[in-house]
């Protein structure tokens, strides 16, 4: 089922700004027994990127009806929820008074081979880098140019996954994943004010840790460092957590903070 506005539908207009801009945001979220897995971080994370562009936010009662609607029947799939500032005339002016436009579509459950959570995954660094701007920084705007280049890079369906570094040569996520490494005894993952996409899962790790223990460091990562890890893993809405095995020469084990993460989730 795919809902525009809350009609069954399939299309949208030509002058949306989603489509002509890019001016928007998106969510990906896991559907288990019917039910929208993180829901409220998902939205939560969507209402702070409506905030910071300036789209009207969605009223939480009628979202939260839609999401049932089409969840219903769905044992396992994939949600995506999509917010775009409306139609509106030519030109990068948004309207002084937008209308936005919602859309929710469920997908199948993408078909992952179960090595990548049990054993792990090679890794390898993409070319393309991401571009600077703390105005975007965070959220998960429908401006996904930098991650369809960096992943066209490959087609290796063995390799699951690209590093994406900023321009300087920081280590800020994977074309689809947030990245975290063991080292010292610490979780740490990559500052992302500058660039990347704060992931749902990524705070969900970093609030699981917290309360086990862990201690955690958010802070500006280079491929040194990753190369000086204990451990190394990625993760995202739908995924979980896949540890990487390999990445370039390096090559590393299925570590117990990783292991200990995925079976917390899974439980």
């Amino acid at each position: 089922m795919i809902l525009v506005n809350g009609k069954v539908a399939s299309d949208i207009e030509v002058t949306d700004r989603g489509l002509q801009y890019g001016d928007g945001l998106f969510e990906t979220i896991a559907i288990h027994d019917e039910r929208a897995i993180l829901y409220s971080s998902h939205l939560k994370r969507l209402e702070e990127g409506c905030r910071r562009l300036l789209i009207p936010p969605i009223a939480r009662e009628i979202l939260d009806e839609e999401v049932v609607k089409v969840c219903q029947g769905i044992s396992r799939g994939v949600l995506k929820i999509m917010v775009t500032r409306g139609s509106g005339g030519r030109g990068y002016q948004p309207p002084s008074q937008p209308q936005p436009t919602r859309i929710l579509s469920v997908y199948p459950w993408p078909n992952y081979p179960s090595i990548f959570m049990e054993y792990g995954i090679t890794l390898r660094v993409c070319r393309t880098s991401l571009g600077y701007n703390p105005s975007l920084a965070g959220i998960k705007h429908l401006s996904r140019l930098e991650q369809v280049l960096a992943r066209s890079e490959w087609k290796n369906p063995m390799i699951p996954e690209g590093l994406m570094l900023d321009s300087q040569g920081h280590v800020i996520e994977g074309t689809m994943s947030n990245l975290f490494i063991v080292q010292d005894a610490h979780l740490q993952t990559p500052d992302l004010s500058g660039c990347g996409v704060a992931g749902v899962m990524r705070e969900f790790i970093l609030k699981q840790a917290f309360n086990l223990g862990l201690k955690t460091v958010v802070r500006p990562l280079m491929l040194a460092d990753l190369k000086r890890a204990e451990e190394l893993f990625i993760c995202n809405s739908l995924i979980g957590i896949w540890p990487v095995r390999r990445l370039g020469e390096s090559q590393y084990p299925l570590g117990p903070v990783t292991r200990h993460l995925q079976h917390l989730m899974q439980s």
